[in-house]
């Protein structure tokens, strides 16, 4: 069958065998106000649903694009059209149901209504072709801030694809101008070790199926949580769930002093990795490092001790699991501290670093 857009002074073109064609002249959404944009994070963003004879239903994304997207925003009273996500993105996706009303939209941009545009109704199109729009929200000067955060689909806790949480709502985040200081506090927030490596999932099943965030992080890395990093709306968006953004932090690692008799808070540093105890070597080591040990143990602050108290505690035996551990002093926890990969040193159990702290 094919179909054609005809004059919009006729509300029916007859069919025949090969040809076939309804046309809907201006008029069809009834207008005023007889759209919405449903499940997305305000009333600006969303799917696109539209009234017909008291009913709503959605419109297939054929032809959909910024120049209705425009209108539509517009029409809504938001502000400039950001984007055309996929409506079948903003979750939970329409009910088999629901109706899809309209197929095809063709505006110039310029019209203050849907319904001044070319429409054609709905013949052939399911609701994984929902159209979708994304405007600024004249209600916010500022992007939403997500409530909270997960790795997704990994192999733990500490791996996987990152999806962020908004009113209620899970959406998976945009790679696209995502950096690895974005991943450090990702993995500080969830109380992972350091970020190792940050990339597009393109596997097939890691890929979400839910809503993309439609905002930029822009974090320096030194943020305790995401809600802590500045954002922005994007300029324009052309996320799909190929660009899904895929974190991998290093897992948090148990510590330990030993060697100091009865004293918990004395002794040498041991630290717990693919569960083996082994020892970390000084170099580098200090004041700052000493104070996050001491932090992460609920011990009270470093004493700073002598280098022979340090010696006082011995030797250790087995694995040097780390070298050249350099802190900041704000870090809550040593796996977040940067340091050579696991079991890499030049070191031998003479250099193995000792921590005193005051409780």
């Amino acid at each position: 069958m094919v179909s054609a857009f005809c004059d919009p002074s006729h509300d029916i073109i007859a069919s025949t065998q090969h040809f076939a064609a309804v046309c809907i002249r201006p008029g069809f959404l009834e207008s005023p106000s007889r759209v919405r944009l449903v499940e997305g994070p305000h009333r600006c963003e969303g799917r696109v649903e539209v009234q017909k004879k008291g009913q709503w239903g959605t419109v297939c994304d054929d032809g959909w694009d910024k120049n209705e997207v425009a209108v539509l925003c517009r029409e809504l009273g938001c502000g400039d059209a950001n984007g055309t996500p996929s409506g079948y993105l903003y979750g939970p996706p329409a009910e088999k149901e629901q109706a899809v009303l309209i197929q095809e939209i063709r505006c110039t941009g310029t019209e203050d209504t849907l319904a001044q545009c070319e429409q054609e109704a709905a013949y052939d199109c399911s609701h994984d072709k929902d159209a979708g729009a994304s405007c600024e929200n004249p209600e916010s000067s500022f992007s939403p801030v997500p409530e909270n955060i997960r790795l997704a689909d990994g192999p733990g806790h500490c791996k996987g694809r990152v999806e962020v949480k908004h009113q209620d709502q899970w959406y998976s985040m945009c790679q696209s101008d995502w950096s690895l200081r974005t991943a450090k506090v990702v993995c500080r927030q969830l109380g992972c070790g350091r970020a190792v490596l940050t990339k597009k999932r393109c596997h097939k099943p890691a890929q979400g199926r839910r809503p993309i965030w439609l905002s930029q992080m822009l974090c320096s890395g030194r943020e305790a949580t995401l809600q802590n990093c500045p954002s922005r709306p994007w300029g324009s968006n052309s996320c799909n769930h190929d660009g899904d953004t895929w974190v991998e932090c290093e897992d948090a690692f148990a510590l330990r002093l030993v060697g100091g008799g009865d004293k918990l808070c004395s002794g040498r540093l041991e630290v717990l990795h693919k569960g083996v105890w082994g020892s970390v070597c000084d170099d580098g080591w200090g004041e700052k490092e000493d104070q996050v040990v001491c932090k992460q143990l609920g011990c009270g602050q470093s004493l700073c001790p002598s280098f022979k108290d340090r010696k006082s505690h011995g030797p250790g035996v087995g694995r040097i699991w780390l070298d050249d551990v350099h802190c900041s002093g704000e870090e809550q926890s040593l796996e977040q501290c940067q340091h050579r990969f696991w079991g890499y040193h030049d070191c031998t159990h003479q250099e193995d670093v000792a921590v005193i702290c005051s409780e």
